[in-house]
């Protein structure tokens, strides 16, 4: 062969091998717990995680009505009984995501494994299953702040996969989303106008009854909503006083430190757990770096 062509193969070749994927291991699902499917240029693979920094159930305040509903759901799961795929939506910030993690450090031992899939990679779910669906494991195949547009490839693979068609999980999976948005999809006020005349649509009772299809294909709705000021306050109490003992600093709770509080949601422009999160870190080390300057 010429040479000035075998080198010309090589660079092809070279240049194609760059865009294959690594060649990946099937995941042990023994020693790992989680995993998220990764897209390539031919198609996607699940990758095992490190679950990082241990989320508990009971380190998720103020939502003791949601967590019930999830985990009593998730236990009927793991126990092969009848459960249903949930929709967690509402306000940011109040623990939606957090509280699917961390189903894991309570149900690991248990079998539960968790798959996490980014919103554009749904269209994938068949793949994601055939690579699932013979392990001894029972799967929560989680899309984490999910909102669509009517007609996006990925919107309709989830609703065929709600709805039982081939696409449908196997019996040992669940799908979880979360979403800020009630229907996954953006709503707006001609949307309330009834049978009146919107945008040349005549059937426009149609149109809406599309907007709720997929939201109502979860057999679970799970709603969070903003704290009042007075559960906001509990709650900046419990994760201030939490915070400050795993750091191992002493102090009491007062009237001022709850205006504080306030005043930072009001900063914020939100009342949340992650608000009050955050305040708590906030206050406390700034309490202990002025005790360790003599403030």
């Amino acid at each position: 062969m010429d040479q000035d062509l075998q080198i010309q193969l090589r660079r092809v070749l070279t240049g194609m091998e760059r865009l294959l994927p690594k060649p990946v291991m099937p995941i042990n699902w023994e020693i790992y717990k989680a995993a998220v499917w990764r897209r390539h240029a031919i198609g996607g693979s699940l990758y095992p995680v490190n679950e990082g920094a241990a989320i508990g159930l009971c380190d998720l305040l103020g939502i003791d009505r949601q967590k019930e509903a999830l985990l009593e759901n998730t236990r009927q799961f793991l126990a092969g009984y009848p459960a249903n795929n949930v929709l967690l939506w509402g306000t940011r910030g109040t623990g939606k995501s957090s509280l699917v993690r961390a189903l894991l450090q309570t149900y690991s031992c248990e079998g539960l494994r968790l798959v996490q899939v980014d919103k554009g990679d749904l269209v994938n779910l068949p793949d994601i299953v055939d690579e699932i669906k013979n392990e001894p494991y029972r799967f929560i195949i989680f899309a984490d702040d999910v909102s669509f547009e009517t007609g996006e490839s990925s919107y309709k693979m989830l609703k065929s996969a709600l709805d039982g068609s081939v696409y449908a999980p196997p019996e040992n999976a669940l799908i979880y989303v979360t979403s800020n948005r009630r229907h996954l999809l953006p709503e707006y006020e001609s949307d309330n106008r009834g049978a009146m005349l919107v945008n040349n649509e005549i059937h426009h009772g149609e149109s809406v009854e599309e907007k709720i299809s997929l939201s109502g294909r979860f057999g679970l709705w799970i709603g969070f909503h903003p704290f009042t000021q007075d559960q906001y306050v509990d709650v900046a109490r419990q994760w201030t006083e939490k915070v400050a003992a795993q750091n191992e600093f002493a102090f009491e709770w007062s009237g001022t430190i709850a205006n504080e509080a306030i005043d930072w949601s009001h900063v914020k422009g939100d009342r949340s757990g992650r608000i009050a999160w955050q305040f708590a870190n906030q206050w406390v080390g700034r309490a202990m770096l002025n005790r360790s300057l003599g403030g």
